[in-house]
């Protein structure tokens, strides 16, 4: 039988040996229903050894102290919530810990303006339902009631994008650990190791605000973009190394001095100031994130690729710059345009990718 190959495995799939490894250890203080121990969650998401001398690559990129207590959370009667604008790696850091910690990250909870209450707490076939009226067989569990049931942690995307009265179904689930079912009488009740683990962006247009009830249910950590232009680059560049290997394309089509300039010009468009603080800029409407980053420069080694473009050429790199920057053409055109004038066009080295992205932008007029 052919192996089904998934465009995108889940992270307990594509880092299988790694945990296999660590959870082979002898382990101190594993919390029931755990897969690992909390020390051993720290070493899969920060990176490490395990003890039979498997490396363990880091997923996340960032403070020790915030992945320590986003773990320490879990282990509480409280649940995660990770904050922070667009690119901050907080789905990545959700799913991450679910599958070190559970084994499965696919309970998932998609968050957005239409999510009603049966995602997350249960719906019904409504055939069956018709037929043989309330039933268990007729009822259709949503991820957090399977959680619950298994004893493992569901996450919840984007939880402001979801309508205030819709979010307040978590109340009683987070603070009783049980799931009323009013219409077969009964109650479905969380077994060890059961959490949430919830995602928020808090640069949203149009969000819903977290009843103050629900807010005291949940321990927030607040993940940062990164610090320093190096921090940025060893995570873009790690990433994308990733992302060509399962893709099968070789590395070093785009050179690290573009990718540095791509990178910077992100920096600097959402920070409204050039890396060293002398040059004010205007801030476009797009977030520019890491993961736009990451995005842009594997689409543009993807292009150098299967279409032949010599190596470290700059034109797709200044499309995929453009393109990301300009969401909004009536505001961002002209932000793109004075920061290539005023900054790009200045810089000692940048000429190449200055003189395309005007060409790029001059043909498009």
């Amino acid at each position: 039988m052919t192996k089904q190959l998934y465009i995108r495995a889940h992270a307990e799939e594509q880092y299988a040996k790694e945990l296999k490894a660590l959870a082979k250890e002898k382990a101190k203080n594993k919390p029931e229903n755990w897969q690992l121990s909390p020390q051993q969650v720290r070493t899969y998401i920060l990176g490490g050894k395990a003890g039979n001398g498997t490396v363990i690559e880091p997923k996340y990129f960032g403070q020790q102290r915030l992945v320590e207590m986003a773990i320490a959370t879990l282990l509480t009667d409280r649940a995660l919530l990770l904050i922070g604008v667009p690119g901050t790696a907080k789905t990545w850091l959700s799913e991450h810990l679910t599958a070190a910690i559970t084994g499965d990250s696919s309970l998932l909870v998609q968050g957005t303006s239409g999510t009603s209450e049966d995602a997350i707490r249960y719906g019904w076939n409504y055939a069956r339902l018709l037929q043989d009226g309330p039933s268990r067989e007729a009822l259709v569990e949503s991820p957090v009631m399977r959680a619950m049931e298994s004893g493992k942690i569901a996450r919840i995307e984007e939880l402001t994008r979801i309508p205030s009265d819709i979010q307040d179904a978590l109340i009683t689930i987070l603070s009783e650990k049980s799931m009323p079912v009013p219409e077969l009488g009964t109650e479905v009740r969380a077994l060890n190791g059961f959490n949430i683990i919830a995602t928020a962006n808090d640069r949203d247009k149009g969000i819903h605000d977290l009843s103050s009830a629900l807010q005291r249910r949940f321990n927030t950590v607040r993940l940062p973009l990164p610090a320093t232009l190096e921090e940025e680059l060893e995570i873009v560049t790690f990433r994308v190394g990733q992302m060509n290997t399962d893709n099968k394309i070789p590395d070093k089509l785009i050179g690290i001095e573009e990718i540095k300039r791509l990178i910077t010009v992100f920096r600097e468009l959402r920070s409204g100031s050039t890396e060293d603080g002398k040059t004010k800029v205007k801030v476009p409407t797009a977030s520019l994130s890491t993961a736009e980053a990451i995005s842009s420069i594997h689409s543009s080694q993807s292009m150098s690729f299967y279409f032949d473009e010599p190596k470290n050429t700059t034109r797709s790199i200044a499309e995929h710059l453009i393109s990301a920057v300009i969401k909004d053409p009536k505001q961002d055109l002209g932000v793109l345009e004075e920061y290539l004038e005023t900054v790009m066009k200045k810089r000692k080295g940048w000429s190449k990718l200055y003189e395309a992205c005007k060409t790029i932008m001059n043909s498009q007029d």
